[in-house]
């Protein structure tokens, strides 16, 4: 098979985990000088739904992996 057989749970733990660590760092140091439409913070709640959507990715594509 292309690239292994455990493509998609690798692509599930890199794109969860980027999902993850790209939301958390959006909110710890949101942008100094925002364009025009953008917002100063990222909102709160979406945040922290998108952050726990990433982890449990990572985790199941790294649960995968180690099965």
């Amino acid at each position: 098979m292309f690239l292994g057989e455990d493509l998609l749970a690798w692509l599930v733990l890199a794109i969860g985990g980027a999902l993850a660590v790209g939301t958390a760092l959006a909110l710890v140091r949101p942008p100094r000088r925002p364009d025009s439409g953008d917002l100063v913070r990222p909102p709160l709640t979406r945040s922290v739904i998108m952050i726990l959507l990433g982890t449990v990715a990572a985790i199941w594509g790294l649960a995968s992996l180690i099965r």
